[in-house]
């Protein structure tokens, strides 16, 4: 096909034609599986052959109904799994979905992002869209793509098309499946913007455009410290309602009967996984190199970030109440990954809570279905798998994974429940 004849591809046809997943993780294992139900063919890359292994053979993480679509499709033959970049330039659309975490410093790590975007540069062909989906900040769009782009000779929004999407999976939840979720896009240009509202449109059930790519990249931003502000002012308030002796969920329930002006965030240990902890570091990195301040979103990721030593200090005042010291102490964690449903443990706040208790001296296990064996420190520890047949000084309740047994709860001494959801355990404390 002639250069003229790809650039002038209507949305629709571009949209059904070959599209390139660039990192098949969490967000883009199951875009990829919603394309392949679509009905377009896809070109999974990812540079773990590791992780291409586990998904040939279905050993991922995945909601069952992507699980069920990655049974039934990944021996197709319009699904090609590799880890050669220049596979790109045999698809149309190429999107890409790589991780964007923060270094210790919360300083955003973008070597993943960069290395995909070099990739994606380097084997564009005319009339291909590259539409960048992960969260990043404002302008990222133009520095790792249009730029370059440019740099190669090729005219951006004629003969290359360039947008940003901001992702919208949410590991974990079946509630909020790609078919149902809403997405957002804009591209470098009209032609950009109507390419990539086509392509999310196979799987989304609309899409709301921007005239800029970077009012998207802003859209993903604001999404997310929007949540870190709220959960962290729902930490603070259970501590409110503990000072006050009052039960914070049941508040916050029945606030959320008022159809209007409300909107209900929980308690809980803190905050995990790529996104909350993340996402708007991104943010404060950009402003603080304008010298622009946002102390409210400062103050909010302060918080969120002190919450796990707050639920350790609350394991040593239950453990001194009850006449121990924490050095020595049987301490289980019930539930190590981030969220409920999920067998992901980036940026987990029982991770931190773990190392605490055990440089403190505690004998610290924990009970995870999802999870057989995690690294804390210099260690490898083994999920317990009867933790019900053992003696613990303390029970911590941190993610109550799907299908968990509860009813050992009641014979235990001391549990600090720290998702606030324990209604039926009279004896519970929490943080």
């Amino acid at each position: 096909m002639s250069v003229s004849s790809l650039a002038s591809l209507q949305p629709e046809e571009h949209a059904a034609a070959p599209v390139a997943v660039v990192g098949l993780g969490y967000v883009g294992l199951p875009t990829a599986l919603a394309l392949l139900e679509a009905g377009n063919e896809v070109i999974g890359i990812d540079v773990s052959e590791r992780r291409l292994d586990a998904i040939r053979s279905g050993d991922v993480d995945l909601l069952p109904s992507d699980h069920e679509r990655l049974v039934r499709l990944r021996d197709t033959d319009r699904l090609t799994l590799t880890s050669d970049p220049a596979a790109l330039s045999a698809a149309r659309t190429v999107l890409i979905c790589v991780p964007t975490p923060v270094d210790q410093h919360l300083v955003p790590d973008l070597e993943a992002m960069a290395g995909a975007c070099a990739d994606a540069v380097r084997h564009a062909v005319p009339g291909q869209l590259l539409m960048l989906t992960s969260t990043t900040y404002v302008g990222t769009t133009q520095d790792l793509l249009v730029k370059p782009l440019i740099a190669r000779g090729l005219l951006v929004d004629t003969e290359v098309f360039v947008a940003f999407s901001p992702e919208r999976i949410d590991p974990g939840n079946a509630h909020h499946a790609q078919e149902s979720t809403p997405r957002v896009a804009g591209g470098v240009g009209p032609r950009s913007t109507e390419l990539a509202a086509a392509v999310l449109a196979r799987t989304a059930p609309s899409v709301h455009t921007l005239p800029s790519a970077e009012e998207a990249e802003m859209t993903k931003l604001w999404e997310n410290t929007f949540r870190a502000v709220n959960i962290a002012l729902a930490n603070e308030f259970a501590e409110n309602c503990r000072g006050l002796n009052l039960e914070p969920v049941r508040i916050i329930e029945a606030a959320a009967t008022k159809p209007y002006g409300f909107m209900p965030f929980y308690p809980g240990p803190g905050v995990g996984g790529h996104c909350i902890p993340c996402d708007p570091h991104y943010l404060l990195w950009q402003l603080r190199a304008r010298r622009i301040v946002s102390p409210l979103v400062d103050a909010a990721m302060s918080a969120i970030a002190s919450r796990p030593r707050k639920v350790v200090q609350r394991v040593r005042e239950l453990l001194g109440d009850a006449g121990h010291s924490v050095s020595g102490a049987r301490v289980l964690v019930l539930g190590m990954a981030y969220k409920a449903g999920v067998a992901d443990v980036r940026e987990s706040p029982a991770l931190e809570i773990m190392e605490e208790l055990t440089d403190a001296g505690a004998k610290t296990a924990y009970h995870d279905p999802f999870i057989p064996s995690l690294r804390i420190g210099e260690h490898t520890l083994l999920n317990t798998p009867t933790p019900e047949e053992e003696p613990w000084d303390l029970v911590l309740v941190h993610t109550v994974q799907p299908g968990m047994d509860l009813a050992w709860l009641q014979a235990q001494p001391l549990v600090l429940d720290a998702t606030y959801r324990l209604a039926s355990l009279a004896h519970k404390a929490v943080v």
